[in-house]
Protein backbone atom coordinates (compact mmCIF):
# COMPACT_ATOMS: atom_id res chain seq x y z
CA UNK A 1 0.00 0.00 0.00
CA UNK A 2 1.23 3.42 -0.77
CA UNK A 3 0.40 5.93 1.24
CA UNK A 4 1.09 9.74 0.55
CA UNK A 5 2.85 12.53 2.56
CA UNK A 6 -0.24 14.90 2.09
CA UNK A 7 -4.07 14.07 0.67
CA UNK A 8 -5.92 17.46 -0.05
CA UNK A 9 -8.85 16.12 -1.59
CA UNK A 10 -10.99 15.50 1.66
CA UNK A 11 -10.69 18.75 3.05
CA UNK A 12 -11.78 20.06 -0.27
CA UNK A 13 -14.24 17.57 -1.01
CA UNK A 14 -15.66 19.24 2.80
CA UNK A 15 -15.63 23.00 1.41
CA UNK A 16 -15.57 22.76 -2.09
CA UNK A 17 -19.68 23.85 -1.90
CA UNK A 18 -19.06 27.08 0.16
CA UNK A 19 -15.66 27.94 -1.51
CA UNK A 20 -17.50 27.76 -5.17
CA UNK A 21 -20.27 30.13 -3.88
CA UNK A 22 -17.87 32.76 -1.90
CA UNK A 23 -15.63 32.63 -5.69
CA UNK A 24 -18.67 33.49 -7.40
CA UNK A 25 -19.54 36.40 -5.52
CA UNK A 26 -15.78 37.68 -5.75
CA UNK A 27 -15.85 37.20 -9.41
CA UNK A 28 -18.98 38.82 -9.86
CA UNK A 29 -18.02 41.93 -7.77
CA UNK A 30 -14.73 41.94 -9.01
CA UNK A 31 -13.23 43.05 -5.77
CA UNK A 32 -9.86 40.74 -5.97
CA UNK A 33 -7.50 42.82 -3.88
CA UNK A 34 -8.57 43.55 -0.47
CA UNK A 35 -12.24 42.92 -1.04
CA UNK A 36 -14.60 43.06 1.70
CA UNK A 37 -14.29 39.20 2.18
CA UNK A 38 -10.57 39.57 3.08
CA UNK A 39 -11.18 42.14 5.42
CA UNK A 40 -14.14 40.18 7.13
CA UNK A 41 -11.34 36.38 7.24
CA UNK A 42 -9.21 39.19 9.22
CA UNK A 43 -11.63 39.36 11.45
CA UNK A 44 -12.43 36.24 11.81
CA UNK A 45 -8.78 34.98 12.19
CA UNK A 46 -7.64 37.52 14.96
CA UNK A 47 -10.69 36.53 16.58
CA UNK A 48 -10.01 33.03 16.29
CA UNK A 49 -6.45 33.90 17.95
CA UNK A 50 -7.62 35.60 20.72
CA UNK A 51 -5.67 39.22 19.24
CA UNK A 52 -7.61 41.85 18.35
CA UNK A 53 -6.14 43.28 14.56
CA UNK A 54 -4.89 40.80 11.91
CA UNK A 55 -3.66 42.00 8.53
CA UNK A 56 -3.14 39.83 5.58
CA UNK A 57 -0.19 39.56 3.46
CA UNK A 58 1.08 37.34 0.42
CA UNK A 59 3.02 35.18 1.93
CA UNK A 60 4.29 33.92 5.69
CA UNK A 61 7.87 35.16 4.93
CA UNK A 62 6.66 38.39 4.32
CA UNK A 63 4.55 38.42 7.09
CA UNK A 64 7.42 38.07 9.38
CA UNK A 65 9.46 40.88 7.22
CA UNK A 66 6.64 43.80 7.67
CA UNK A 67 6.12 42.63 11.56
CA UNK A 68 10.27 43.42 12.01
CA UNK A 69 9.83 46.34 9.45
CA UNK A 70 6.86 47.82 11.93
CA UNK A 71 9.03 47.60 14.22
CA UNK A 72 12.01 49.78 12.59
CA UNK A 73 14.48 46.95 12.99
CA UNK A 74 17.38 47.61 10.53
CA UNK A 75 20.86 47.45 10.25
CA UNK A 76 22.89 47.78 13.34
CA UNK A 77 20.17 45.67 15.46
CA UNK A 78 20.64 41.86 16.35
CA UNK A 79 17.19 39.68 15.99
CA UNK A 80 17.66 36.02 18.20
CA UNK A 81 15.95 32.84 16.40
CA UNK A 82 16.51 29.25 16.89
CA UNK A 83 19.26 27.13 14.33
CA UNK A 84 16.33 24.51 13.34
CA UNK A 85 13.69 26.15 11.62
CA UNK A 86 12.98 26.87 7.89
CA UNK A 87 15.60 29.47 6.29
CA UNK A 88 12.30 31.95 5.83
CA UNK A 89 12.83 32.96 9.67
CA UNK A 90 16.03 33.89 8.77
CA UNK A 91 15.74 35.44 5.50
CA UNK A 92 13.34 38.06 6.98
CA UNK A 93 15.87 39.45 9.17
CA UNK A 94 18.52 39.88 6.70
CA UNK A 95 15.83 41.78 4.05
CA UNK A 96 15.71 44.40 7.12
CA UNK A 97 19.57 44.68 7.31
CA UNK A 98 19.47 43.21 11.09
CA UNK A 99 22.35 40.45 11.83
CA UNK A 100 20.37 37.21 12.83
CA UNK A 101 21.60 35.53 15.62
CA UNK A 102 21.32 31.42 16.12
CA UNK A 103 20.53 29.57 19.27
CA UNK A 104 20.57 26.16 19.97
CA UNK A 105 17.45 24.47 20.56
CA UNK A 106 15.62 21.91 23.08
CA UNK A 107 16.50 18.02 22.53
CA UNK A 108 13.05 17.46 23.94
CA UNK A 109 10.59 19.11 21.63
CA UNK A 110 13.11 21.25 19.18
CA UNK A 111 11.86 24.50 20.28
CA UNK A 112 14.37 27.46 20.71
CA UNK A 113 16.08 26.67 24.28
CA UNK A 114 15.06 29.86 26.82
CA UNK A 115 18.71 29.35 28.64
CA UNK A 116 20.56 30.09 24.85
CA UNK A 117 18.48 32.74 24.46
CA UNK A 118 19.29 34.27 27.50
CA UNK A 119 22.71 34.26 26.73
CA UNK A 120 23.29 35.36 23.47
CA UNK A 121 20.97 38.61 24.51
CA UNK A 122 23.65 41.77 23.70
CA UNK A 123 22.80 45.64 23.75
CA UNK A 124 21.85 45.32 20.00
CA UNK A 125 19.07 42.79 20.37
CA UNK A 126 15.84 44.29 19.15
CA UNK A 127 13.45 40.82 18.71
CA UNK A 128 13.22 37.23 19.50
CA UNK A 129 11.60 35.47 16.97
CA UNK A 130 10.35 31.92 18.82
CA UNK A 131 9.19 28.67 16.20
CA UNK A 132 6.63 27.01 17.21
CA UNK A 133 7.93 24.17 15.22
CA UNK A 134 6.05 21.45 13.67
CA UNK A 135 3.25 23.08 15.45
CA UNK A 136 3.68 22.95 19.48
CA UNK A 137 4.72 26.67 21.33
CA UNK A 138 7.63 27.40 22.23
CA UNK A 139 8.46 27.62 26.03
CA UNK A 140 6.49 30.86 26.35
CA UNK A 141 6.62 32.31 29.57
CA UNK A 142 10.55 31.62 29.56
CA UNK A 143 10.51 33.30 26.10
CA UNK A 144 8.37 36.34 27.66
CA UNK A 145 10.16 37.15 30.96
CA UNK A 146 13.28 37.06 29.47
CA UNK A 147 12.24 39.22 26.36
CA UNK A 148 10.34 41.93 29.35
CA UNK A 149 13.54 41.81 31.57
CA UNK A 150 15.86 43.33 28.77
CA UNK A 151 12.71 45.64 26.86
CA UNK A 152 12.84 43.44 23.47
CA UNK A 153 10.01 42.36 21.36
CA UNK A 154 8.72 38.93 20.94
CA UNK A 155 7.53 38.06 17.32
CA UNK A 156 5.70 34.59 17.20
CA UNK A 157 6.61 32.20 14.39
CA UNK A 158 3.58 30.74 14.02
CA UNK A 159 3.78 29.32 10.33
CA UNK A 160 3.11 25.92 11.70
CA UNK A 161 1.09 25.95 14.59
CA UNK A 162 -2.19 27.13 12.97
CA UNK A 163 -4.91 26.50 16.51
CA UNK A 164 -2.28 25.34 19.14
CA UNK A 165 -2.54 26.46 22.31
CA UNK A 166 -0.37 27.18 24.99
CA UNK A 167 -1.85 26.94 28.75
CA UNK A 168 -5.30 27.42 27.39
CA UNK A 169 -4.21 30.72 25.57
CA UNK A 170 -4.04 30.39 21.15
CA UNK A 171 -0.63 30.58 19.43
CA UNK A 172 -1.09 33.86 18.08
CA UNK A 173 -1.77 35.84 21.30
CA UNK A 174 1.58 34.88 23.25
CA UNK A 175 3.80 37.39 21.97
CA UNK A 176 3.73 41.08 20.96
CA UNK A 177 2.94 40.08 17.49
CA UNK A 178 2.37 36.66 15.29
CA UNK A 179 2.59 35.97 11.86
CA UNK A 180 1.62 33.22 10.05
CA UNK A 181 2.12 31.00 6.73
CA UNK A 182 -0.79 29.78 4.43
CA UNK A 183 1.07 27.94 2.17
CA UNK A 184 -1.07 25.20 0.90
CA UNK A 185 0.57 22.38 3.28
CA UNK A 186 -0.41 24.25 6.30
CA UNK A 187 -3.19 22.94 8.22
CA UNK A 188 -4.92 26.20 7.38
CA UNK A 189 -3.69 26.45 3.52
CA UNK A 190 -4.75 28.81 0.96
CA UNK A 191 -4.46 26.96 -2.75
CA UNK A 192 -1.94 29.32 -3.36
CA UNK A 193 1.01 31.72 -1.13
CA UNK A 194 -0.42 34.00 1.65
CA UNK A 195 0.27 35.25 4.85
CA UNK A 196 -1.28 37.06 7.98
CA UNK A 197 0.37 39.04 11.06
CA UNK A 198 -1.71 39.35 14.15
CA UNK A 199 -1.10 41.67 17.07
CA UNK A 200 -2.79 43.33 19.75
CA UNK A 201 -1.21 46.82 19.41
CA UNK A 202 -3.23 49.53 17.56
CA UNK A 203 -0.09 51.25 16.07
CA UNK A 204 1.30 48.31 15.12
CA UNK A 205 -1.28 47.10 13.55
CA UNK A 206 -1.98 50.72 11.70
CA UNK A 207 2.02 50.42 10.15
CA UNK A 208 1.17 47.15 9.03
CA UNK A 209 -1.81 48.22 6.92
CA UNK A 210 0.21 50.69 5.51
CA UNK A 211 3.42 48.71 4.98
CA UNK A 212 1.69 45.97 3.40
CA UNK A 213 -0.26 48.37 0.73
CA UNK A 214 2.40 50.95 -0.49
CA UNK A 215 2.77 52.78 2.27
CA UNK A 216 -0.47 54.63 1.89
CA UNK A 217 -3.32 56.03 3.75
CA UNK A 218 -5.54 57.14 1.08
CA UNK A 219 -5.72 56.12 -2.38
CA UNK A 220 -2.10 58.19 -3.30
CA UNK A 221 -1.44 59.43 0.11
CA UNK A 222 2.00 57.58 1.24
CA UNK A 223 2.93 58.51 4.74
CA UNK A 224 5.57 55.89 4.61
CA UNK A 225 7.93 53.51 1.54
CA UNK A 226 6.19 50.60 1.60
CA UNK A 227 5.44 47.30 -0.40
CA UNK A 228 3.40 45.03 -2.22
CA UNK A 229 2.17 42.49 -0.25
CA UNK A 230 -1.45 41.55 -0.04
CA UNK A 231 -3.99 39.19 0.77
CA UNK A 232 -6.25 38.12 -2.36
CA UNK A 233 -9.84 38.33 -1.77
CA UNK A 234 -9.97 35.04 -3.28
CA UNK A 235 -7.51 32.98 -1.02
CA UNK A 236 -9.25 34.73 1.56
CA UNK A 237 -12.65 33.38 0.39
CA UNK A 238 -10.84 29.07 0.61
CA UNK A 239 -9.38 30.35 3.53
CA UNK A 240 -12.28 31.71 5.48
CA UNK A 241 -14.12 28.52 4.80
CA UNK A 242 -11.21 26.07 5.89
CA UNK A 243 -11.28 28.80 9.24
CA UNK A 244 -14.13 26.95 10.46
CA UNK A 245 -13.29 23.31 10.30
CA UNK A 246 -10.05 24.08 12.03
CA UNK A 247 -10.03 22.85 15.10
CA UNK A 248 -12.14 19.95 13.92
CA UNK A 249 -9.06 19.04 11.59
CA UNK A 250 -6.84 19.93 14.40
CA UNK A 251 -8.24 17.88 16.60
CA UNK A 252 -8.38 14.67 14.48
CA UNK A 253 -4.24 15.39 13.46
CA UNK A 254 -4.05 14.88 17.31
CA UNK A 255 -5.60 11.76 16.98
CA UNK A 256 -3.56 10.35 14.02
CA UNK A 257 -0.63 11.72 16.13
CA UNK A 258 -2.15 9.36 19.31
CA UNK A 259 -2.12 6.79 16.79
CA UNK A 260 1.60 7.31 15.47
CA UNK A 261 3.32 7.39 18.93
CA UNK A 262 1.73 4.24 20.59
CA UNK A 263 3.12 2.37 17.21
CA UNK A 264 6.31 3.78 17.31
CA UNK A 265 6.84 3.78 21.25
CA UNK A 266 8.62 0.44 21.47
CA UNK A 267 10.54 0.67 18.34
CA UNK A 268 14.44 0.87 18.71
CA UNK A 269 15.99 3.65 17.27
CA UNK A 270 12.76 6.13 16.67
CA UNK A 271 11.93 8.66 18.63
CA UNK A 272 8.45 9.65 18.51
CA UNK A 273 7.41 13.43 19.13
CA UNK A 274 6.91 14.39 22.50
CA UNK A 275 4.17 17.23 23.65
CA UNK A 276 4.80 18.64 26.82
CA UNK A 277 2.11 19.58 29.44
CA UNK A 278 -0.09 22.72 28.99
CA UNK A 279 0.32 22.68 25.49
CA UNK A 280 -1.23 20.70 22.59
CA UNK A 281 0.34 19.83 19.42
CA UNK A 282 -1.27 20.04 15.73
CA UNK A 283 0.82 18.02 14.00
CA UNK A 284 1.40 20.29 11.09
CA UNK A 285 4.72 17.76 10.70
CA UNK A 286 5.05 14.29 12.39
CA UNK A 287 8.71 14.85 12.71
CA UNK A 288 10.56 11.82 14.41
CA UNK A 289 14.22 11.24 14.62
CA UNK A 290 15.45 7.95 13.38
CA UNK A 291 18.95 6.05 13.01
CA UNK A 292 20.37 5.99 9.53
CA UNK A 293 17.96 8.53 8.66
CA UNK A 294 18.95 9.01 4.74
CA UNK A 295 18.85 5.30 3.82
CA UNK A 296 15.18 4.93 5.68
CA UNK A 297 13.97 7.53 4.19
CA UNK A 298 15.04 6.27 0.60
CA UNK A 299 13.82 3.09 1.42
CA UNK A 300 10.59 4.50 2.65
CA UNK A 301 10.05 6.03 -0.70
CA UNK A 302 11.02 3.11 -2.74
CA UNK A 303 8.17 1.28 -0.93
CA UNK A 304 5.39 4.09 -2.06
CA UNK A 305 5.22 5.81 1.88
CA UNK A 306 5.43 9.69 1.25
CA UNK A 307 8.20 10.56 3.99
CA UNK A 308 10.50 13.69 3.41
CA UNK A 309 13.46 15.34 5.52
CA UNK A 310 12.67 18.69 6.76
CA UNK A 311 15.80 21.29 7.54
CA UNK A 312 18.19 18.70 7.09
CA UNK A 313 21.11 21.34 7.32
CA UNK A 314 20.89 24.11 10.18
CA UNK A 315 20.46 27.71 9.06
CA UNK A 316 23.92 28.26 10.66
CA UNK A 317 25.58 25.92 8.08
CA UNK A 318 24.20 27.16 4.85
CA UNK A 319 26.39 28.49 2.13
CA UNK A 320 23.78 31.92 2.61
CA UNK A 321 24.93 32.64 6.10
CA UNK A 322 28.69 31.50 5.92
CA UNK A 323 29.78 35.38 6.40
CA UNK A 324 28.38 34.95 9.87
CA UNK A 325 30.86 32.72 11.06
CA UNK A 326 29.03 29.87 12.71
CA UNK A 327 30.59 26.94 12.13
CA UNK A 328 29.91 22.83 12.97
CA UNK A 329 29.51 22.16 16.79
CA UNK A 330 28.29 25.68 17.67
CA UNK A 331 24.27 23.93 18.17
CA UNK A 332 24.95 20.31 18.59
CA UNK A 333 20.83 20.00 19.58
CA UNK A 334 20.10 21.53 16.37
CA UNK A 335 22.96 19.87 14.25
CA UNK A 336 21.75 16.17 15.71
CA UNK A 337 18.25 16.79 15.05
CA UNK A 338 19.01 17.73 11.39
CA UNK A 339 21.33 14.57 10.74
CA UNK A 340 18.16 12.30 12.11
CA UNK A 341 14.55 14.36 11.85
CA UNK A 342 12.56 12.28 9.05
CA UNK A 343 8.78 13.89 8.75
CA UNK A 344 5.85 11.35 7.98
CA UNK A 345 3.10 10.93 6.45
CA UNK A 346 0.71 13.32 8.11
CA UNK A 347 -3.06 14.73 7.25
CA UNK A 348 -6.32 15.49 9.13
CA UNK A 349 -7.89 12.70 6.93
CA UNK A 350 -5.02 9.89 6.75
CA UNK A 351 -6.92 6.25 7.95
CA UNK A 352 -5.24 4.36 10.77
CA UNK A 353 -4.51 1.72 8.07
CA UNK A 354 -2.17 4.02 6.27
CA UNK A 355 -0.93 4.67 9.52
CA UNK A 356 -0.01 1.23 10.57
CA UNK A 357 0.91 0.72 7.22
CA UNK A 358 3.79 3.62 8.03
CA UNK A 359 4.86 2.30 10.96
CA UNK A 360 5.03 -1.32 9.79
CA UNK A 361 7.38 -0.73 6.99
CA UNK A 362 9.67 1.96 9.35
CA UNK A 363 10.01 -1.15 11.72
CA UNK A 364 11.03 -3.20 9.52
CA UNK A 365 13.75 -1.09 8.05
CA UNK A 366 15.29 0.00 11.49
CA UNK A 367 15.60 -3.69 12.57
Amino acid sequence: MSVPFIDFRPQYETIKDEISGGLKAVFEKGNFILGQEEKDFEAEFAKYCGANYAVGVNSGTDALYLALASLDVKQGDEVILPAHTFIATALCISYTGATPVFVDIDDAIYNMDPKAVEKAITPKTKVIIPVHIYGQAAPMDEINKIAEEHNITVIEDAAQAHGSSYKGKMIGSLGDIACFSFYPTKSLGAFGDGGIVVTNNEEIYGKLQMLRDYGRQGRYEHKIKGYNSRLDTVQAVILSAKLKYLDQWNEMRAEKGDCYCQLLKDIDGVIPPVTKEERTHVYQTFAIRVKDRNRVCEEMQKNGIGVLIHYPIPIHLQEAYQDLGYKKGDFPVAESVADNVLSLPMFPHITNTQIEEVCGKLKELVK
